[in-house]
């Protein structure tokens, strides 16, 4: 019996020593995967923050600096963060030697002065970063580079950037041409690594471990982290089966992520205790109970208590087991709860439970802590088996309720159903996602709706109207004049003006109504269940009116201030929704050119419609004129009448629109729409930037061309940079600025007298001539013309064409011609469509002329295009 009992007992000895050594490993293992989750944890709490950033950006038109210090004040970061160096935006900057992304905006500043303007390609692993999470549209950690920061003792200290980059508004891109293409700026967030690494690590992880972080990604590791430098670390040729000869756990685990691997290699200190057979082990009770078994025989009034010695310790183990489970538990982040699961009666709550749900909280039931009514029914239920990852409501003693995340499973102690709840507290995170959720849809400043959002209504109205439902009514409103008040009391009092009017509009208006800003000074209303035009005029001029009679009162001064709004109904299932706001738009458009201060309602009839719509009709073909090749160039001669030729041609470079038909169009029908939708500098531009690149195959006669004249319209007359640009472009393509003429007309030169004058005087010190276009048809032509240094006049062509019936044409195209020469100037004359004019402007003296009698206009046909 004795040798029966001692081989089990010899055999058990040896399992428990294995286990108890399994079980110290395991504990080690367990520290290592809590600094690993930790860590995790600080890079996705850095994911998270960087993509709420970018939430704003993309829900939002325009992103400004103050809304960005706003996030980031409501969002805290350095409460979770505390290795935090700076959240930046760098925008991208497009140049002939590469693209680059320039920091832009960066908070918090103090500390981080010197990001304001830092070009990120000077850090090759933080542009490494940019230019992978732009093609990938992931976010994208850097590798560890030296910060443009520098820490209290002046130095630069070792860091990483998270990056996420930032598109052109639109359907998300699909593939990394579009991602390239559409990229306009990348957003980081940089991380002092040691103290990132240093802060998630558990404490009993940095005192009792040797703790070492590289960056292993790539050919050559970097370090990172490394808790006791002055220590090494056991080397893998040291180590057999996760063990130090000495007895020291050594373990590896990598962190993945941003595309970035992190090593974290872990090992003891100093060496565990051994197991010893004799202490640690059944060893010594397997041979008393040998013993006693063996002794059983002889022995047989000793068994009980021998037995009950036995029984007293096994129930001292189960006690110290059950303690140790508690112990677990309290230390435990998560709210832990047992109850019964007849009476919800409460058992246990460990110490996160205790602190959150109140000190009672034994005091009460399962069901008692579950705000949800519907969970509550499901517990009570016979064959219920509880619930996985929900989220539900739980009460506080305070009888408060916060959200958390729940699980509650059934087990068996003791042979008793008991119910098993685990929860978790995410109502910061549910904060955080209302927060994001309200911002996506509502403006910053008035916090009315946002465009996107009241397009999502205005559609949904649209719908349902298209469904059956009743009419409704869509009001555009653009204040007037409220420019003015900007440029003379600052943006600041604008803002304050648009909250306020936004209250007045909205108190005019019912619950149900929708009210939204649609950008600068733009409002929009979305009425519903309107029954006729009558009640959609009523609540506009209603809305008019309040506006109207609004005072503002800023700084001792009082501004009044009038709206102009366009108003569509709502009433045909077929009108999409970007026709209702391009007729809104158009509407609002006819209000002010009709005196502004009023409403107008939209009609398809309306002759001012027509034209608003042709006119953006016309704007959005120019925009993509030039990409399409619509835009061609004609010539026309300007031949000499009273001399003979002097040297090559001269001719007029025309501009024509290739229309669907292919049939070119003229001017006169396109350049209306241009100049209201300010295209003509692009238009003016692109005819420059295309004659002077081809000037030597503008006419037939090649290099043997004398001059060539180029029309300005007045928007180009206005920007500052248009003479750098002809200049540069000269320079370029190394044309004689002698055969180049620009002609403007009489009324921009009237409008913009001091800009024309600068314009002239830069262009003409190079040698390049100017041409007053339809001199004669202003008011003050004689009287300015001494204060234009301009070689070339054109009489206007109303003069030329009817001065053979008309003596006062003639004697205005004699005074303009006798001037002209006084002057010193060239005198052309336009439209001689007729051979008897051309004889009688030679008699007069004129020395060109320009028209169908003696050259009609032909193509250009550099670019491939023939007539």
């Amino acid at each position: 019996m004795l040798l029966l009992c001692l081989l089990p007992t010899l055999w058990m000895t040896r399992l428990q020593q294995q286990r108890l050594q399994a079980e110290q490993d395991e504990a080690f293992g367990k520290i290592i995967e809590r600094s690993h989750a930790a860590l995790l944890s600080q890079l996705d709490t850095c994911d998270l923050l960087v993509r709420s950033v970018q939430t704003l950006f993309l829900t939002s038109d325009m992103v400004t600096e103050t809304e960005l210090d706003h996030l980031y004040a409501n969002l805290q970061p350095r409460r979770h963060l505390p290795s935090l160096q700076a959240l930046a935006y760098s925008e991208l900057e497009a140049g002939g030697d590469g693209d680059r992304f320039i920091t832009t905006w960066v908070v918090p500043r103090e500390g981080n002065q010197r990001l304001i303007g830092l070009d990120i390609s000077t850090q090759p692993a933080n542009l490494r970063a940019a230019e992978l999470s732009r093609d990938t549209d992931e976010a994208v950690m850097s590798a560890p580079f030296r910060l443009a920061q520098l820490d209290h003792t002046g130095e630069s200290a070792e860091g990483v950037t998270l990056r996420l980059p930032i598109y052109t508004a639109g359907a998300p891109p699909v593939d990394i041409r579009e991602r390239r293409r559409r990229i306009v700026g990348s957003l980081a967030v940089s991380l002092q690594v040691s103290s990132l690494i240093e802060w998630a690590l558990p404490a009993d992880a940095r005192d009792g471990l040797h703790v070492m972080v590289r960056d292993v990604t790539g050919a050559a590791p970097a370090m990172l982290y490394d808790s006791h430098p002055q220590l090494s670390f056991p080397a893998p040729e040291e180590t057999v089966a996760g063990h130090t000869r000495d007895g020291r756990a050594v373990r590896s685990v990598d962190v993945v992520h941003g595309g970035r691997a992190w090593r974290m290699r872990v090992a003891q200190l100093t060496p565990p205790r051994a197991v010893s057979a004799w202490r640690d082990t059944v060893l010594i009770p397997g041979i008393v109970i040998s013993l006693l078994l063996s002794l059983l025989v002889g022995s047989l009034a000793s068994t009980r208590r021998r037995a009950l010695d036995l029984g007293w310790q096994l129930s001292q183990r189960h006690r110290e087991s059950e303690e140790r489970f508690r112990a677990l538990t309290e230390l435990l982040p998560a709210l832990v709860v047992l109850s019964d699961a007849n009476s919800g009666r409460i058992h246990y709550a460990n110490q996160a439970a205790r602190d959150r749900l109140g000190g009672n909280v034994g005091e009460r039931t399962l069901q008692d802590l579950i705000e949800d009514h519907e969970l509550r029914a499901r517990l009570s239920m016979p064959d219920s088996s509880g619930c996985q990852g929900v989220e539900a409501q739980l009460r506080t003693g305070e009888k408060r309720s916060f959200w958390a995340s729940v699980s509650i499973t059934l087990v068996e102690l003791d042979g008793r159903r008991m119910w098993l709840m685990v929860a978790n507290d995410i109502s910061e995170q549910r904060q955080l996602t209302e927060l994001l959720s309200y911002q996506a849809s509502h403006d910053t400043l008035t916090e009315l709706f946002n465009r996107r959002e009241f397009e999502r209504r205005l559609d949904r109205v649209r719908a349902e109207v298209a469904s059956g439902g009743p009419a409704g009514a869509l009001f555009y409103i653009d204040l007037d004049q409220f420019k003015l008040i900007n440029d003379t009391s600052g943006h600041i009092a604008g803002d304050q003006l648009l909250a306020q009017l936004a209250m007045v509009m909205r108190e005019q208006l019912r619950g149900e109504d929708v009210l939204a800003r649609l950008g600068g000074d733009e409002f929009g209303v979305l009425v519903s269940d309107v029954h006729n035009r009558a009640g959609a005029e009523e609540v506009g001029e209603r809305l008019r009116r309040h506006i109207d009679g609004y005072v503002f009162v800023w700084e001792q001064r009082s501004f009044t201030i009038t709206a102009s709004i366009g108003v569509v109904m709502i009433e045909h299932a077929d009108t999409s929704l970007d026709d209702l706001l391009t007729q809104a738009d158009t509407a609002c458009y006819i209000a002010k050119e009709s005196g502004r201060n009023r409403v107008h309602f939209y009609s398809a009839m309306d002759d001012d419609a027509t034209r608003r719509q042709s006119e953006m009709e016309w704007a959005n073909r120019l925009r993509w004129a030039v990409d399409e090749h619509l835009l061609l160039l004609k010539y026309q001669e300007v031949w000499p009448l009273a001399a003979p030729r002097d040297g090559g041609p001269r001719i007029e470079v025309l501009l024509r629109f290739r229309g669907d038909n292919g049939r070119q169009v003229v001017p006169g029908a396109f350049l209306p729409a241009a100049e209201r939708y300010g295209l003509m500098p692009m238009i003016d531009r692109w005819v420059i930037e295309t004659v002077i690149a081809n000037f030597d195959r503008l006419h037939p006669s090649g290099t043997g061309l004398k001059m060539a004249t180029i029309n300005l319209s007045g928007a180009s007359i206005e920007d500052n940079a248009l003479a750098d640009h002809i200049l540069a472009l000269i320079d370029r393509h190394r044309v004689d600025p002698s055969r180049i003429c620009f002609e403007i007309t009489e009324t921009v030169a009237v409008r913009n007298l001091s800009h024309v004058v600068r314009l002239i005087e830069r262009l003409r010190a190079i040698g390049c001539s100017f041409a007053l276009d339809d001199f004669g048809a202003g008011m003050s032509s004689f009287g300015y013309l001494k204060n234009l240094p301009v070689d070339i006049i054109k009489i206007d062509g109303s003069f030329i064409r009817d001065m053979l019936i008309d003596p006062m044409s003639e004697a205005i195209v004699r005074a303009v011609c006798d001037i002209g020469h006084q002057r010193g100037l060239k005198v052309v004359a336009e439209w001689v469509n007729d051979p008897q004019v051309a004889e009688a402007l030679v008699e007069l003296g004129v020395d060109y002329g320009q028209g169908f009698a003696l050259h009609e206009p032909e193509y250009v046909t550099f670019h491939g295009d023939a007539a």
